[in-house]
C-alpha cells in the first residue's frame, strides 16, 4: 500500500536533486528541507501581522464551510432524492429537473452566486451545494426505486401508509447509500470551494494557494495540496467508519 507513495517521494526527490544541483535557487521543485521550513513557517509560527498560525486559520475557514456545504447538500438530497424515488408523481415533477440541474457547470455559476449572494460565506457554501446536491438527490432517488416493490406491498398490507413507508422501509436503506454518497462528493466539493476561494477570500486552504503562487512559493503551495488531500482522505475514511458502526449490515450489500 505504501510502495506508490514511497516511489512519489523518491521520484521527486530525484528530480527535485537533479534541479538544485543545476541551480540552487530553483523554486519549481523546492528540497525537503525546503517544505521544513516552510511548514514550520505556516504551520507553527504566527503570522506577524495577525498574531495567527496561518495553516489553521485557513484550515478553520475552509472546513466551516466544506462542512456547511455538505450539511446542507445533504438534507436536501435526503429529503428530496428519497421522495422522488417513492412517488411517482413527484419523479415525473421534479425527476427531469433535478437532472437537468446536475448539468449545469457549478463553476459557471460563479459569477452570478457572486453578485446575487455577495462576496462572503454565502455564495461560497451556496456554490458547493449547487455543486454536489443534484448528484445526491439523484443517487438516493435511484437507490429508493431499487427497493423491492415487495416490500411496499407487505408494508402497504400491514395498513403503513405512505409517512410510515418511508420511515420504516425506506429510510434505512437509503441512508448507508446517502453516507456513500457524501464520501464520493468530498472531491468535487473541494474543487468548488478552492475555486471560490481562489476568486475572492481573505482565508482558506485555496486562498492561501493562490495567494503564494504569485511569488512562486511550492515549498507553501505543496504542503497546502498534501494537506488539503489529507483531510479529504480522513473525512472520507471517518464517514466509512461511521457508516459500518450505524448500518453494520450494509458490508453485506457490498459482499459477492
Amino acid at each position: 500500500m505504501l510502495l506508490p507513495f514511497m516511489v512519489l517521494v523518491v521520484a521527486y526527490s530525484i528530480g527535485s536533486t537533479i534541479r538544485l544541483a543545476d541551480n540552487p535557487n530553483d523554486k519549481l521543485l523546492p528540497g525537503l528541507l525546503g517544505f521544513g521550513e516552510a511548514i514550520q513557517r505556516m504551520a507553527f509560527t504566527a503570522d506577524p501581522h495577525t498574531g495567527e498560525i496561518l495553516l489553521w486559520s485557513d484550515t478553520k475557514a475552509s472546513l466551516f464551510r466544506i462542512f456547511c456545504g455538505l450539511g446542507i447538500s445533504t438534507v436536501l438530497a435526503l429529503a428530496v432524492g428519497m421522495v422522488i424515488g417513492m412517488l411517482p408523481h413527484v419523479r415525473a415533477l421534479l425527476a427531469p429537473f433535478v437532472a437537468a440541474i446536475a448539468m449545469v457547470p457549478p463553476l459557471a455559476l460563479l459569477p452570478i452566486l457572486f453578485i446575487v449572494l455577495g462576496l462572503g460565506e454565502t455564495s461560497k457554501i451556496a456554490l458547493i451545494v449547487i455543486g454536489i446536491a443534484p448528484t445526491m438527490m439523484r443517487e438516493l432517488a435511484m437507490r429508493a426505486q431499487e427497493l423491492p416493490r415487495e416490500q411496499i406491498i407487505k408494508a402497504e398490507t400491514l395498513s403503513g401508509n405512505s409517512w410510515q413507508i418511508a420511515l420504516r422501509v425506506f429510510l434505512p436503506q437509503i441512508l448507508p447509500r446517502l453516507i456513500t454518497s457524501m464520501r464520493l462528493q468530498l472531491g468535487p466539493a473541494w474543487l468548488f470551494l478552492i475555486a471560490a476561494e481562489a476568486i475572492s477570500s481573505d482565508s482558506g486552504l485555496g486562498y492561501r494557494i493562490f495567494l503564494v503562487r504569485r511569488y512562486l512559493a511550492m515549498d507553501v503551495i505543496f504542503p497546502y495540496v498534501g494537506w488539503i488531500t489529507l483531510l479529504a482522505v480522513l473525512t472520507s475514511l471517518l464517514l466509512d467508519q461511521f457508516r459500518k458502526w450505524i448500518f453494520p449490515w450494509s458490508e453485506l450489500e457490498a459482499a459477492p
